[in-house]
């Protein structure tokens, strides 16, 4: 019954762990999948032939889609089928027409039409959502933010025939390009009426002009946060303008953006605002954003490039929520490509001729494009986890607003705009050097008591030590981490100098007085059994650690000024915190030395009393009959014990989180913390959406991890059974 009650166990343990492997691959695959597109409609508007579009938006739940001509007519219709739902236009005066169109960050839904006479007209496209009889319906309507009445903008009078505009709660930027080359720059700010009539709004305008001869054809890119301008003109110029002060602006700075023989053909933010993309004639597309050096100057940087198509851009368009966006090419195909992982995601022909104008719905699940023809497709866009790819998990990314790549994971933020990072190289980091320094604690106190205890110890003062020890392995790791926490933490940091002296004390303390007693008289040395020194030594080691700790005030003030933290950042540039790899060391070393003691101990205790006997009648020493003799036998069993100990170590989680700042550098600073594997997973994974991004990450931390102590273990394995096979013949 035990026989194959050991062997139904034994193969219970081996499935069991193959189903989470499993069960890993299962939850990873999602992030390595290929994205993919469903047709879903075409159809022509009809009447639109001969109005250019000028922007076409889709709603959140891809119902509803809007087109706006370059004539000013707004229509609103049914995204799958193309029916019209509601059709209006802008309010243009009498004796005007429409000379351009600009449009806000999509998330705003804000559109600026500029007219002939130097005046504007912004329009919000809104979507109201009601239930009935619990089905949902959807009514577009428009809104005038700034009221009906036109806003002028240029005193002179000027057809604007290109705008930008930007807004928030508290103003709105517009900025304008007249047809003679005068760039206008301005601020609106909104005094709704006292008497509540949102017909009668009052504009308080402060604006400039910002600079004349600039291209009719370039592109105004105002940013998210209307603080600065970048002007695009079509040969690859720049010009970025500081406008956050309306009344006075600032030229920044002016590069080249195309390589000799490219011209401009498109320029868009990415979402957020920071990021600018620009695609040219030969099919190139390239990110820049504003990047700080070290005289703390910044500059418009070219950060990628991606390689898209040969065929020229025709517009770009940026998902709303990530750092993706899609391309429309002249040859009539469409790619889909996402910044942080530095990839083309999607690339497709929809038309024979040239894809014009595109719109990716706020969910980036659907495509809405237009080819020559006029004619509209629809597309399902298949596309969770464009963030993921090797290069963003193991590689350095150079993410926004950073002065220079770097491996990072962050993966939240209260910022809708933010940039998920999601490095696993700081958290693998991380578990390996929490490791590092508690194996450098424990390994060799584990090693050298288990070589104590099972051959120079006495036998009744063994089976004390040893089950002693042993049941410090039950105490649970969350004590463990909440006493590193609160109790030995500060303690650390309090007697920073008396700790590291204790290293240098301790084993000079117990050399000596091994000396010491050594020179004693015999009759003063043989009263203490053989095999019971240690009880002698242990008052010496508390005297010592004691002394240490003591000294710790006059070593700081002596030599350190009265404040080692801070003499170690003044001087070493040493940052410190309270909670760092040293406390993670000790506290985590605790933890692991039952486990190297216990097996190592029986291992050396295992070996064969004839071959110490052999070896000591034979003339040599105890000590040399342990070093060449027992442990040697002994090594198979002693190399397990240190891997279980690593094992544990890597594994570990609640020591960690507890015990550390829990912050994801990469630092091997003795003084700083790191995050592990486990303990990110422990953290993360209550806040997670399923089956998010972010989920499945954490799973394939989770593969990661499991997929190193799997390989570590089987390489130990293979070194234990080599020396298994060597020594077996002593």
């Amino acid at each position: 019954m035990a026989r194959y009650g050991i062997a139904v166990g034994g193969v219970s343990v081996i499935v069991t762990i193959v189903l989470i492997f499993f069960y890993l691959l299962y939850e990873i695959t999602p992030l390595f999948t290929p994205s993919s597109t469903e047709f879903e409609a075409r159809y022509s508007l009809a009447g639109h032939a001969k109005d250019t579009t000028a922007l076409l938006y889709v709603e959140e739940q891809t119902e509803i889609a809007l087109r706006v001509s370059r004539g000013g007519k707004i229509t609103f219709f049914d995204s799958r089928t193309g029916k019209l739902i509601k059709e209006t236009g802008v309010d243009v005066p009498t004796d005007t027409f429409i000379t351009g169109i600009g449009r806000s960050d999509p998330e705003q839904r804000l559109v600026a039409f500029g007219l002939s006479d130097g005046r504007a007209i912004l329009v919000r496209h809104d979507y109201q959502v009601t239930y009935q009889e619990n089905r949902r319906q959807i009514h577009p309507e428009i809104n005038y933010p700034l009221g009906k009445e036109p806003i002028q903008v240029d005193r002179q009078g000027a057809p604007l025939i290109q705008l930008d505009v930007e807004t928030s709660d508290d103003e709105t930027t517009l900025v304008a390009l007249t047809d003679d080359g005068r760039l206008i720059v301005q601020g609106l700010s909104r005094a709704e009426s006292l008497m509540g009539d949102e017909d009668e709004i009052e504009l308080e305008k402060i604006g400039s002009q910002i600079a004349a001869g600039i291209n009719p054809a370039a592109w105004l890119r105002l940013d998210k946060s209307q603080q600065t301008l970048y002007v695009i003109a079509p040969d690859g110029e720049l010009s970025a303008y500081d406008v956050q002060d309306k009344s006075e602006t600032l030229l920044l700075q002016q590069l080249k953006l195309s390589e000799p023989g490219e011209h401009i053909t498109a320029a868009e933010f990415l979402t957020g605002g920071i990021s600018l993309l620009v695609g040219t004639n030969k099919g190139q597309i390239s990110q820049w954003f504003p990047v700080r050096d070290k005289d703390n100057a910044v500059h418009l940087t070219k950060i990628r490039t991606f390689d898209g198509h040969s065929a020229a851009i025709l517009a770009i368009e940026p998902e709303q929520q990530r750092k993706g966006f899609a391309v429309a090419y002249a040859d009539g195909y469409f790619g889909l490509f996402y910044t942080t992982s530095e990839r083309r995601i999607l690339l497709q022909q929809v038309s024979p001729t040239s894809v014009k104008t595109l719109a990716m719905a706020p969910r980036a699940n659907a495509l809405l494009l237009e080819d020559a023809g006029g004619e509209l497709q629809l597309y399902k866009v298949d596309n969770e986890h464009p963030e993921i790819s090797w290069s963003s998990i193991w590689g350095e990314v150079w993410y926004e607003s950073y002065p220079e790549p770097d491996y990072t994971w962050q993966s939240s933020s209260a910022d809708n705009d933010f940039e998920p990072k999601y490095s696993l190289v700081p958290l693998a980091f991380g578990t390996l050097k929490a490791a590092f320094y508690a194996m450098l604690f424990a390994m060799p106190l584990a090693i050298m008591g288990a070589v104590y205890t099972a051959y120079f110890m006495a036998p009744r003062m063994r089976n004390v030590v040893k089950p002693a020890i042993e049941i410090m392995e039950a105490l649970p790791t969350v004590i463990l981490g909440f006493l590193a926490g609160l109790w030995l933490a500060p303690l650390i940091e309090r007697n920073l100098p008396g700790v590291f002296s204790m290293l240098l004390i301790l084993p000079v303390g117990v050399i000596a007085f091994a000396w010491m007693w050594g020179h004693l008289p015999a009759a003063v040395r043989h009263r203490m059994p053989e095999g019971w020194q240690a009880l002698v030594l242990l008052p010496v080691i508390a005297l010592l650690v004691w002394g240490s700790l003591a000294m710790s005030p006059l070593l700081e003030q002596g030599l350190f000024g009265g404040n080692m933290p801070g003499w170690l950042s003044s001087h070493l540039g040493l940052d410190f915190d309270q909670r760092n790899s040293v406390v993670v060391g000790v506290a985590m070393g605790f933890a692991v030395i039952p486990t190297i003691f216990s097996i190592a101990e029986d291992a050396l205790f295992s070996v064969p009393k004839q071959l110490t006997y052999g070896s000591l009648a034979l003339g040599a020493t105890p000590w040399q009959t342990m070093m060449r003799v027992v442990l040697l036998t002994a090594s198979p069993g002693i190399f397990s014990a240190v891997m279980m100990g690593m094992g544990r170590a890597v594994g570990e989680t609640m020591i960690v989180l507890m015990a550390t700042g829990n912050t994801p550098i990469m630092d091997m600073n003795i003084f700083e913390g790191m995050r592990t594997l486990s303990a990110n997973i422990a953290v993360e994974m209550p806040e997670a959406e399923v089956s998010s991004t972010h989920y499945r990450i954490l799973f394939l931390a989770a593969m990661v991890l499991f997929l190193f102590t799997f390989i570590f273990n089987t390489f130990a394995e293979l070194i234990r059974q080599r020396l298994r096979r060597k020594y077996s013949s002593l």
